[in-house]
This record gives C-alpha cells, structure tokens and sequence, in this order.
C-alpha cells in the first residue's frame, strides 16, 4: 500500500489524523471533520481510506472509554463528597427514613474518599487525554512519512 504513495496521499492521511485536534474548537470535533475528509477522498486511495478508518475508530473508542471510566467515577466522586445527600447541600436525608425503610451509608469507611484527586476517578481520564494527543501526533507524522500506523487499543467499528 505504502508503494507508489503521491504527496497528495500522504498529506490528506495526516490531515485526517491531525483534524482530530479539532475537538478543542468545535463539539465533536475529533469525529466529526476527519469523518467528512475521510468520506470525500475514500474512494481515491486505499491509503486515504484506511488512515481514515484508523483516524475514527481511534477517536470513537477513546470517547467511548471516557464515558465507560467517568460512569465507573461517579461512586468515587460521591465518596469525595460524602455529605452531598446528608442534611447538607440538597436536603435529602429524610429520604433514608422513608415509609421506615431505613438505608445507612457510613461514608468514614469508604477508602477512597480522601484520595479522589488522585485516585481512580483523576487519573484515568488524564491517562486518556495523553494517550489520545501522543497518539494522534504519532500517526500524524507517520503517516506523513508514508508509513502504515495501526493505533493501539481501538475498537474496530468502521471495517
């Protein structure tokens, strides 16, 4: 594939892998523009066509994995927060004593409520956020060398 690749070729692939960048200026951003450049040059170049592949599955699996992470964060932010629902803030301690149906939650026990800037829940999404510029930076300049980039850790959607 990588054979008899023109300039052309090469500098559209890393275009594509660089408008993913795009997501600091429009929602959606790292979807949406590599999806229209690959879309309208596919069918010219089987190297075009695969960056594009690999451009957009990478990006729908890191969105897809801060979603899964910041789901699985929600308990370990609620534990930094222990007296949120507790007479506090939103007053919905009362809400344990309903019809007698008591639940007790014992918040001094949970082991990691004082660590969470730390924690589970803070380092998981940085670890994506580099993990998605390095990666991205890399296929760029890859692949406008004319090398084949396969990113790691990408759910193939789009075959």
């Amino acid at each position: 594939m990588t054979e008899t690749l023109s300039k052309h070729e090469k500098n559209l692939s890393a275009a594509i892998h660089a408008s993913t960048f795009s997501r600091f200026f429009v929602p959606f951003g790292n979807i949406l523009l590599p999806l229209v450049l690959w879309l309208a040059n596919r069918n010219d170049s089987a190297y075009v066509d695969y960056n594009g592949k690999q451009a957009l599955n990478f990006q729908i699996s890191m969105f897809l994995y801060s979603v899964v992470f910041g789901a699985i964060s929600i308990p370990i932010f609620f534990g930094f927060f222990p007296d949120l629902f507790d007479h506090g803030f939103m007053n919905w301690g009362n809400w344990n004593h309903y019809n007698g149906f008591h639940m007790n939650f014992d918040w001094d026990d949970f082991p990691f409520r004082r660590i969470w800037p730390l924690g589970f829940a803070g380092i998981i999404p940085i670890a994506l956020f580099i993990v998605n510029v390095v990666y991205t930076i890399l296929a760029t300049l890859r692949t406008n060398e004319g090398q084949v980039f396969k990113y790691p850790i990408t759910i193939p959607f789009i075959k």
